[in-house]
């Protein structure tokens, strides 16, 4: 039988020893336990019952963990939220989750500021007054910080980053009212990752709303480890952390590679952090020369997951598997992996096709079983919605999304490949590929480039670098028709490439 790993036990056993760390702002594991109690005895107090859905506006705070403690012993499902949203984005997610409570930051007032909240629906402040809002400290003050004898499990219900379309929120059954043991939000992360013990020293860069960086916060403090949280990232401050707090694990998205690479040669000398002995990372496709490149600096401390909010299945690949296949994100470790064709008809190896998983809980779109279709096919197979391949090996080679490809005179064109073929070039930091609507091919490929500062290549001399390798290295009707360059990306804060919102760019030339 598998130990059971729960914040409570650790707040017992060792209730002064930290558990979350944000700048100045700690709180030990008796601290966050007994925040975590309160803020229940709040939700409860409020009328909030089984299967009720609460939303979160907290940025990276410590209090957004116990937010979720909370829920969780409470039988609540939560949905944190951006706090890179506009108010009225924030205000559609409340009304999608169907929210019977929001609890926001006061320090976040002018995302809230002018909503229409939905009629019914409990404002609760933390840390400090907002208008319109009951403020919570009096509240928290006034309530037990014992845990009580009822305590059904709740569930975190994620929405999906809606890099290609509307954010959608990921449900999954409650677990049973009298169910007890290690959290599901926890327990396969502390295995997959190796985050459970009291010696683990975890930097988190991300943002908290999230999925992959709640979750791995959280089940580190199911776990008894300590989790630093970066207030924003900063390259050079989250090195000063990794050394200083003698970060054991951490997590990061490849756009952070590049900024952690982009540091000057004398501050990565410098460098020197032997605790650090696991860097997770995921969230988006990392070139094998970006990751040679971090390992070469890091060591073989990499490693790389693909998952996603949805849940149906999970590859791992550690840096001496990821050196031997490059561009590979590993073998399954959670669900089995298919590939299969437009027909649902599984194909060999090496035959590109549609991601899928089975041996695999199911899961619903809150509110949106139409979308959720497309996500699950007959047989029990799932599937992100990804397109790519397996070698003889088993390990999988992503290729592009299913919502991204371009159909181009009926050939379908995915921008990954070009994407790849672009950054091979010297020169470019960063890029990304789109289909533009065409009278003849219905598509063509258009492609934005962020040149390297640091280059010595010319602009004009950078373009013909890049129209001459992409006629060595592509079929004609992949050569991007235009190629724009730009200052920066739309990226979501976890380095997701938001394709949907590169025709926006401000900073767009004509090619």
């Amino acid at each position: 039988m598998k130990p059971i790993h729960d914040l409570r036990q650790h707040a017992a056993a060792m209730p002064n020893r930290q558990a979350v760390v944000c700048g100045t702002d700690r709180l030990s594991y008796g601290e966050l336990e007994a925040l975590a109690n309160r803020m229940a005895a709040v939700l409860r107090g409020l009328g909030l019952t089984r299967s009720d859905h609460i939303a979160m506006l907290v940025g990276n705070r410590p209090e957004a963990l116990a937010v979720a403690w909370a829920a969780w012993r409470t039988g609540l499902y939560i949905s944190p939220i951006s706090t890179a949203l506009m108010p009225g984005e924030i205000q559609q997610l409340v009304l999608d989750s169907d929210a019977r409570a929001v609890l926001v930051d006061a320090a976040l007032a002018h995302l809230v500021r002018g909503i229409a909240w939905p009629e019914g629906t409990r404002l609760l402040a933390l840390r400090g007054p907002l208008p319109g809002f009951v403020e919570m400290r009096p509240l928290l003050a006034a309530a037990s910080p014992e845990p009580v004898a009822d305590e059904p499990p709740g569930a975190l219900m994620m929405f999906t980053c809606g890099t290609t379309g509307s954010p959608k929120g990921v449900l999954r059954p409650l677990l049973p009212p009298d169910w007890r043991g290690t959290p599901p939000f926890a327990a396969d992360l502390i295995e997959l990752f190796g985050i459970g013990g009291t010696d683990v020293r975890y930097l988190s860069t991300a943002p908290l709303y999230h999925a992959a960086p709640l979750r791995v916060a959280l089940a580190v403090t199911a776990g008894g480890g300590t989790v630093f949280v970066m207030d924003r990232f900063d390259a050079a401050a989250a090195l000063d952390l990794i050394e200083r707090e003698a970060i054991t694990h951490s997590q990061w998205v490849p756009d952070m590679f590049r900024r952690l690479l982009a540091l000057s040669s004398a501050r990565r000398r410098l460098y020197h952090a032997p605790a650090h002995r696991t860097a997770i990372h995921g969230a988006a496709p990392c070139p094998p020369e970006l990751k040679a490149a971090m390992v070469g600096w890091w060591g073989p401390i990499l490693l790389e997951y693909y998952s996603g909010s949805e849940g149906v299945g999970l590859t791992l690949i550690d840096s001496h598997e990821a050196l031997d296949h490059p561009g590979s994100v590993g073998r399954a470790r959670k669900g089995e992996l298919h590939i299969v064709d437009e027909q649902g008809r599984e194909v060999p190896a090496g035959t590109t096709g549609l991601i899928c998983f089975s041996g695999t809980a199911p899961f619903s779109y809150y509110k949106a079983p139409d979308k959720r279709a497309r996500q699950q096919l007959p047989e029990g197979l799932q599937t992100f919605g990804d397109i790519g391949h397996v070698d003889a090996r088993g390990y999988l080679y992503l290729t592009d999304r299913v919502d991204d490809t371009i159909i181009s005179g009926g050939v379908n064109i995915y921008p990954q490949e070009i994407e790849a073929a672009l950054r091979e070039v010297a020169g470019v930091y960063d890029c990304a590929v789109i289909g533009v609507p065409d009278e003849r091919f219905s598509e063509r490929p258009v492609a934005y480039v962020v040149a390297d500062r640091d280059s010595d290549v010319a602009p004009q001399a950078l373009r013909s670098d890049l129209v001459r390798h992409c006629k060595e290295r592509l079929g004609r009707i992949k050569r991007p028709d235009a190629i724009h360059f730009v200052d920066t990306l739309p990226r979501s804060p976890t380095g997701k490439l938001e394709r949907r919102n590169l025709r926006d760019l401000s900073s767009t030339k004509p090619g």
